[in-house]
């Protein structure tokens, strides 16, 4: 196995990971529901509908993270008994993510966010896409984050690839996709993207 696979920071030893020999890094897979910080030279991607993606980074550490939250904002649960499955849910998974990047050192103050989701893509549904990018600019601005920049809406699932230390994101648009479950159309998209064209056009932000 692969040294790298030994960096990872403790408890995110469940979230999948795999050697990617045309890169020559690993690359961590964040499913809806969950995220992952790390130190590392290694990439995090993950495939978005009309989920968020939030990349939060201290550049000047080399640490950062990333979320994929399927829903806004649930209610009523006490602080005290959250835990990982709240994530599935924006304002846990925004929490998570960001008390996590700075316990392993980062200043909130030097924190950078990029935004990425939100799709319109079940035409029949309500746009939970629009909910979600709301809450996330709303997020950003009420804790007075630095959002630097964002690629939002539309009717395209995209594949983002981040960087945690340079704070660098690719995000890559796919051809529509539908179906009739958001849960099915989230699964479908994580096991289509290994077969998209390599040669679809990349976007740097």
């Amino acid at each position: 196995m692969n040294t790298h696979y030994k960096a990872v920071l403790p408890g995110f030893e469940h979230v999948k990971r795999f050697w990617d020999n045309r890169r020559q890094k690993v690359i961590v897979k964040v499913l809806p529901g969950e995220f992952y910080v790390s130190k590392s030279d290694e990439l995090i991607t993950t495939v978005l509908g009309s989920c968020i993606a939030a990349c939060i980074y201290d550049d000047g550490l080399g640490i950062g993270g990333m979320n994929h939250f399927m829903l806004p904002i649930e209610k009523g649960v006490d602080p005290a008994n959250a835990h990982s499955l709240n994530c599935r849910y924006g304002n846990w998974a925004m929490e998570y993510l960001i008390n996590e990047i700075l316990k392993n050192g980062a200043s909130k103050r030097n924190l950078k966010v990029k935004l990425f989701g939100g799709g319109k893509i079940i035409r029949s549904m309500t746009d939970i896409g629009v909910g979600n990018i709301r809450f996330a600019n709303a997020y950003v601005l009420e804790e007075g984050l630095d959002l630097v920049s964002h690629d939002v809406g539309g009717p395209w699932p995209r594949k983002i690839i981040f960087d945690p230390q340079t704070g660098k994101a690719q995000v890559k648009k796919l051809r529509e996709l539908h179906t009739d479950k958001l849960e099915e159309r989230e699964v479908k998209y994580l096991h289509e993207i290994e077969q998209q064209d390599a040669k679809t056009d990349i976007e740097l932000f």
